[in-house]
């Protein structure tokens, strides 16, 4: 298969570049080749504007047989503790609409988009036909929510959580996921959990535990 493999930043996917066979390097994408799969690596940048504008070209021009996003995310459950890896089956944009005083309205709330209005799903992008590769399906589901400033602050943590319940937040996932679900093709986000969400404290992240384990998911993936 011809697959996409999207990522915001070249860490996050150093292990699975490490793993390529005759590697090369155009820009934002290295290719090559993983078993029986060929790979585009395209790193977009952080944000989900980069991975909004550089996925959806790709997909428009690659004729890719699925996509991949892989990596990291903040967890806000203790079911997920760092480096737990995941499948993150729906997301949202949380912080698409307007505030009310203390409340928030959504896009839903004003009126302005339905909530299954394609491709949304209830409001939220759901991955409801993911591909059949080595291993997804062992994976545990989660929910995420994308945003364009991660959470470290009390009250907006609680905030989100009442208003949204999310299992893991990301910078990129749900652009990705939206890009895929226009482009109508097979795609999966997992991500490896890096920390905790709550008052930012770097001396209690496991980068290195979640980029090694999202590494290894990577490749069983893809059946190497």
């Amino acid at each position: 298969m011809r697959i996409l493999v999207v990522a915001a930043t070249r860490p996050e996917v150093a292990p699975l570049i490490s793993a390529l066979a005759t590697p090369a390097e155009y820009h934002r994408v290295i290719s090559g080749a993983v078993g029986a799969h060929r790979l585009d690596i395209l790193l977009t940048g952080v944000g989900m504007v980069d991975t909004a504008v550089w996925g959806s070209r790709a997909l428009a021009i690659g004729g890719y047989d699925l996509a991949l996003n892989l990596g990291v995310c903040g967890s806000f459950v203790s079911a997920f503790p760092p480096p737990a890896v995941i499948h993150v089956t729906s997301d949202r944009f949380p912080e698409l609409g307007a505030e009310d005083g203390p409340g928030f309205l959504s896009l839903q709330d004003l009126g302005l988009l339905q909530p299954d209005v394609f491709p949304y799903s209830g409001g939220r992008l759901v991955n409801a036909e993911p591909p059949v590769l080595p291993g997804l399906s062992d994976l545990p589901a989660a929910s995420g929510i994308t945003v364009n400033t991660v959470h470290g602050h009390d009250a907006s943590i609680a905030a989100v959580r009442a208003r949204c319940a999310p299992d893991v937040e990301s910078m990129e996932g749900a652009a990705f996921m939206y890009a895929c679900l226009v482009a109508g093709i097979p795609f999966a986000q997992v991500r490896a959990v890096s920390n905790r969400v709550e008052r930012r404290n770097r001396a209690a992240w496991d980068l290195p535990g979640a980029v090694e384990a999202l590494g290894r998911v990577a490749l069983r993936l893809l059946g190497s």
